[in-house]
């Protein structure tokens, strides 16, 4: 049965649409060269924050995840791009986490 890790950022003020036009011009194609399946993206219209992207990523084990994403993390491209993408200062003011499983009737297993 999958895990699904559901990653919450947050932003800085004004800095949104660069998270976005990271994960479209680069994130998406580093995690498909190193085999990330993302579940899903959404944007908080109505909530504790608009300036929230909240995604999730499905994995097979937390094995999986800790090898895919370790590669990932560490990827020169990765980590040349992203720097790219913060010259005009910091896009993030935090990251949240959390690893869920489905349960036995969940539409997504």
């Amino acid at each position: 049965m999958a895990i699904y890790e559901m990653r919450v950022y947050r932003c800085l003020p004004g800095r949104m649409p660069a998270l976005l036009q990271r994960f479209e011009q680069t994130t998406l194609d580093l995690w498909k060269r190193h085999g990330i399946e993302p579940a899903g993206f959404w944007t908080t219209e109505v909530g504790e924050s608009n300036l929230q992207l909240t995604y999730m990523l499905r994995w097979e084990s937390m094995a999986e995840r800790e090898t895919k994403w370790m590669a990932f993390a560490t990827d020169p491209e990765w980590i040349a791009k992203r720097a790219e993408s913060e010259k005009d200062g910091p896009i993030l003011s935090n990251i949240v986490n959390s690893f869920l499983k489905p349960t036995a009737f969940s539409t997504v297993q």
